[in-house]
């Protein structure tokens, strides 16, 4: 059976160029980038290499990376290290609706450290308040984290604009990039960010390896205390085949920006139209204009998203009902029930999230399949009479 991969806001696929990149170092070239002798000495230059790759993916200077296991890691290392810059400052601020990996720690350092947090809403369209969030900024904020773009409905936020006014206020100011990256140009310099993250497996590299920014200036608190490495600033050993492959994925996805933003634009947009004309009772969650790409969220009237899931899973199409590391909850999304979308279709709401190896032909094969699955649905649905919703 063809599998039609449509779930790349997940994960993707590890590009062919990343793998041949890696092969060497998975088995003559294994030595330790951190040894003296010549033949970890090679390992590491091809490091020193991948750091350069990715400084550039982003305009910043290579002495400006780290690298981590993980996005969550980057933000987790972010935020830690700036409460301990801070440590008399007891407040921060974040949106409500950011991944996991900010949102939880959050709420952790809320109910075990006392910390106060503003959770800054958003509309109907997953737009932020800026009017809440700047007037929430005060002497007291040690940092504010928000995401540049949301992983489940791909709407972005305004980071440059509010970068500045955040660090016209003084404060730190973190970003998470991983959905971001390779979908729209980021430039480090520009925008004016403290920290920024980075995951590998959202840019066709490997799981298992992730990117920290830090701005020269800020003194950055180590995350995890070990040895030498990162110039002391993450100590373990590097995971020297993933980076090696991370810097060949960031190479690949600055090439790949234009057609991201054509291509593949013109492709969601094709499924979206041909989706909304055969579907009645759908409706694309988020803003039209400021989204990603790539992202596709759309609920479905009087229907469970996980259903649908399974059918579409039957045969072949691989799609999401929101973010991987929430999936198995039947709650709705906290995203879309943060952008108050009616329960009814909140509930039946999936997510399609594309990359530049799908096709039209594959496009047309989900909404040929989609229509079926969604009447067959309906027919058992005590919610659906009559076309439409009681």
């Amino acid at each position: 059976m063809k599998i039609v991969y449509t779930d790349n806001n997940a994960t993707t696929k590890v590009a062919d160029e990343v793998i041949e990149e890696m092969l060497p170092y998975f088995g003559e070239l294994y030595g330790n980038p951190s040894s003296m002798h010549t033949f970890g000495d090679q390992v590491d230059k091809k490091i020193k290499q991948a750091r350069q790759k990715v400084a550039d993916f982003i305009n910043a200077d290579p002495d400006e990376i780290i690298f981590t296991s993980c996005g969550t890691e980057s933000d987790n290392a972010a935020i830690y290290s700036a409460i301990n810059a801070y440590p008399e400052k007891k407040h921060i601020i974040t949106s409500n609706v950011e991944h996991p990996a900010i949102n939880k720690l959050y709420q952790h350092l809320q109910k075990t450290k006392g910390y106060e947090v503003t959770f800054v809403p958003v509309d109907e369209k997953g737009l932020l308040d800026l009017d809440l969030l700047y007037d929430s900024m005060t002497d007291n904020t040690a940092i504010v984290s928000l995401m540049w773009a949301n992983n489940e409905t791909g709407v972005m936020f305004p980071i440059e604009d509010i970068a500045k006014k955040v660090g016209e206020k003084g404060i730190l100011f973190h970003t998470d990039a991983v959905q971001a990256a390779g979908k729209v140009p980021i430039d480090v310099k520009k925008c004016g960010v403290t920290m920024l993250s980075l995951s590998g497996h959202k840019i066709h590299a490997p799981k298992g390896v992730g990117v920290l920014y830090i701005k020269k200036g800020f003194k950055f608190s180590p995350y995890l205390i070990g040895g030498h490495q990162e110039k002391g600033r993450r100590g373990g050993t590097e995971n020297t085949v993933s980076i090696i492959g991370l810097g060949k994925a960031c190479e690949l996805a600055r090439e790949n920006l234009p057609v991201m933003n054509t291509k593949v634009r013109e492709l969601r947009d094709y499924l979206q139209k041909g989706i909304l004309e055969a579907i009645p009772g759908s409706s694309v969650n988020g803003d039209l204009e400021q989204r990603l790409p790539n992202t596709l969220s759309i609920g479905f009237d009087a229907v469970e998203g996980e259903s649908i899931l399974l059918m579409l899973d039957r045969d072949g199409i691989c799609a999401s009902s929101g973010s991987a590391c929430t999936s198995g909850s039947l709650e709705p999304s906290h995203v879309l029930m943060a952008m108050k979308v009616p329960f009814k279709s909140a509930h039946g709401s999936i997510r399609f999230s594309l990359s530049h190896y799908n096709t039209k032909e594959e496009m047309d094969i989900i909404i040929t399949t989609l229509v079926p699955v969604i009447q067959t649905l309906r027919d058992m649905s005590p919610f659906w009479k009559d076309g439409k919703v009681i």
